[in-house]
């Protein structure tokens, strides 16, 4: 709240709406007409977000998108510029504990891990169809997972044998090939979260929509993004040092001075982590990061 600082009036775009936490903070601090437009690639998570800001009426407008639709949404709510965007990226609670789609390896459902779970290839479908070459390659990018070849040699000897098709299923394959948990980190954590990023084409969809936030941004216009490991983290870096031209200016200037090629100026000189207080009252909160950044005036005016 402190780096986008809502004021009334304003209008903030939530890009993953999820349960509305985010949505109301904006939407009450923007009062009393501020207004909010989420989006949110998941059904049911827009039918919750519905039901907690449903106190504030039309001032919330929530859609069913994936925020790399972010400038179609905007362009149909009749929104040309916004005051504020927001990203809080990666996988919620909700997902991991409720959904039963497969998120989480602490429970035996159904492989889908899919955001949208109307549209795309399962994670069970994903498994089936790729070769060897392409498991290994999508478990060292987007997993880091130093086991990568001999993970993905395995799975294409488990699924000869039978389809993989629950999470269940490839906790086992997993462990047969990696070992058993050891540590806080359990062998199958950068595996799930390869897939999942690979079923929703999580990366390329951070890389369209940050493109697309910026050019919503009015003016003075801020961003903060939320990322939970160092893949998010290190695109997020990476764009907004691109944007800002390594801006050297004083934060209060409202146009960029100093020479560099700037469309945003950043706001938060390293990423912001949380306290310790706040991890042990949610510690899942313990590898978020936080990045935040202005918009610079331009010829738009």
């Amino acid at each position: 709240m402190a780096i986008l600082a809502p004021r009334a009036g304003e209008r903030y775009v939530d890009c993953t709406v999820n349960g509305g936490g985010h949505a109301a903070g904006l939407l009450e601090r923007s009062a009393p007409d501020g207004q909010l437009l989420g989006l949110d690639a998941d059904p049911a998570a827009l039918a919750r977000a519905r039901e907690r800001l449903a106190p504030y009426g039309d001032r919330a407008r929530l859609v069913h998108a994936n925020f790399r639709d972010l400038a179609r949404a905007a362009a149909e709510a009749g929104w040309r510029h916004a005051d504020g965007i927001l990203f809080d990226l990666g996988v919620s609670s909700y997902s991991l504990e409720v959904s039963g789609r497969g998120f989480s390896f602490r429970r035996d459902e159904p492989l889908d891990m899919r955001f949208d779970p109307t549209r795309g290839v399962t994670a069970a479908e994903l498994l089936a169809g790729s070769t060897e070459a392409d498991l290994r390659a999508l478990l060292q990018r987007y997993g880091e997972e130093p086991g990568a070849g001999r993970l993905a040699r395995a799975i294409v000897r488990a699924r000869e044998a039978a389809p993989l098709q629950t999470t269940g299923q490839l906790v086992a394959v997993i462990e047969r090939a990696l070992g058993a948990a050891r540590g806080r980190i359990h062998p199958a954590t950068r595996a799930f979260q390869a897939l999942r990023i690979a079923v929703n084409d999580e990366l390329r969809s951070l890389e369209t929509a940050l493109a697309q936030a910026v050019e919503l941004l009015a003016s003075g216009g801020r961003l903060a993004v939320i990322s939970f490991h160092s893949l998010e983290d290190r695109i997020v870096k990476g764009f907004l040092r691109a944007e800002s031209g390594q801006c050297r200016c004083p934060p209060g200037l409202p146009v960029c001075v100093c020479g560099a090629t700037a469309r945003v100026r950043i706001l938060t000189r390293r990423a912001v982590r949380p306290s310790a207080a706040e991890v042990e009252r949610n510690p899942r909160a313990r590898s978020a990061r936080l990045r935040g950044a202005v918009r610079l005036a331009d010829q738009r005016g």
